[in-house]
């Protein structure tokens, strides 16, 4: 999630990002891929290394950083070094022996995974979400299957309220050597105090440009231009640009969310609110459903979508939303050049100097804000409703 806290600071952020190219494989000797296969994360992987030392004792981490970063890549690979076989630790992960496979596959047995989403879609009648979260809990703290410890992953803390934080928080006070929990989170900020003072923090953040155009172009096999245009786009994160690489689908409808987002500020308060629904069922079309997800109760029959369906792709607009609201703060700012869709829309800088920087600053917070708020349940769609009222409204020029 963007934090916005004003242009100089949004300004800095974004030209800050490295060009220079340290992109390299690992091979081992056989040719097979060892060690560590998420890129540009140098000292992430350097301070998970130690931390993991089997002189250091138990330790449990805090994985996080920016939605589409690649941290559900780099949890993958420190779950294969934790479940590697290989006799010499220094080999691990050797991605090659049959726990490695089932690690990096989300099947091994003493791999465990759960989120706030989860456990409230596993609720029994009458179950609150928190004593659901305790149960799974109680469950996951049961003995290793086939090794000498189990792996705990729990994926978007930051959706679970303080309740269901204090129950994990009770598993972190008293660690055993049998059981190591790995946090994901993409803003630490909403965890407790309590819980980030017992974890070892590990940030996944945007990579150089240089490192990001050579992983698109070695791994997704893209043309120089191509790959850099998407590293570009995604601001250095390796998740979201392999995302456009491999499902270019998603860069369409992220270009065609956007155009509409700018033509609705020259449009009535009507069309903003129809458009809001219309987004939403554009972007749910892309997004994966549940066979069992509950329906939103107050949508009509004609366009009822899964209630997680909704959350999910109010989410993608929303954060496309963030995107090119920052771009247009950086244009009207005089940084054109940082856009990232710069070159998908040639009158940005025109149109974020006609709204100017602290109405677009303004924005993005509003649009953090009811970020905040459709990750917490809102009402999908009366939440980008909402985001509509604050979006500035521009004259449309005369010829």
């Amino acid at each position: 999630m963007v934090r916005t806290t004003g242009c100089a600071d949004l300004i800095a952020r974004v030209s800050g990002w490295s060009t220079e190219p340290t992109y390299t494989r690992q091979v081992t000797e056989d040719g097979a891929s060892g060690g560590f296969q998420s890129i540009g994360q140098t000292h992430a992987e350097t301070l998970v290394r130690t931390t993991l030392a089997p002189d250091r004792g138990t330790a449990s981490l805090l994985i996080h950083g920016p939605t589409g970063a690649g941290k559900g890549a780099f949890a993958t690979d420190v779950i294969a070094l934790l479940m590697c076989e290989a006799t010499d630790p220094g080999a691990r992960p050797c991605n090659e022996c049959r726990s490695c496979r089932l690690a990096r596959a989300g099947t091994h047995p003493d791999l465990v995974i759960g989120s706030p989403g989860a456990w409230q879609e596993a609720r029994s009648t009458g179950e609150s979400t928190v004593a659901a979260a305790r149960r799974w809990l109680a469950d996951a703290s049961g003995a290793p299957i086939s090794g000498t410890r189990r792996v705990v992953l729990v994926e978007q803390l930051e959706r679970a309220g303080e309740d269901i934080q204090n129950v994990l928080l009770k598993a972190l006070e008293e660690p055993t050597p049998r059981h190591l929990y790995l946090l994901l989170s993409d803003e630490p900020s909403r965890l407790l105090p309590t819980i980030r003072s017992r974890v070892q923090s590990v940030r996944i953040g945007p990579l150089p440009r240089g490192t990001l155009v050579a992983l698109l172009m070695d791994l997704d096999r893209l043309p120089e231009e191509q790959a850099l245009a998407l590293a570009r786009l995604s601001g250095g994160l390796a998740g979201r640009a392999r995302r456009f690489a491999q499902r270019p689908e998603w860069l369409d409808w992220r270009r065609t969310t956007q155009t509409e987002l700018l033509a609705l500020l020259t449009r009535g308060w009507a069309d903003r609110m129809a458009a809001a629904r219309e987004l939403i069922e554009q972007a749910s079309r892309l997004t994966p459903r549940s066979p069992t997800a509950d329906v939103a109760p107050d949508e009509p029959e004609a366009v009822r979508v899964p209630a997680s369906a909704q959350r999910a792709a109010a989410l993608a607009v929303t954060d496309a939303w963030i995107d090119l609201g920052r771009d247009l703060l950086v244009s009207a700012a005089g940084h054109p050049d940082q856009a990232a869709s710069r070159e998908l829309f040639a009158d940005l800088e025109q149109t974020g100097r006609r709204i100017g920087a602290p109405a677009l600053t303004a924005v993005l917070g509003v649009l953090d804000t009811v970020r905040d708020g459709i990750e917490s349940n809102a009402n999908p769609r009366l939440a980008l409703e909402a985001a509509m009222l604050t979006w500035p409204r521009v004259a449309v020029e005369q010829p």
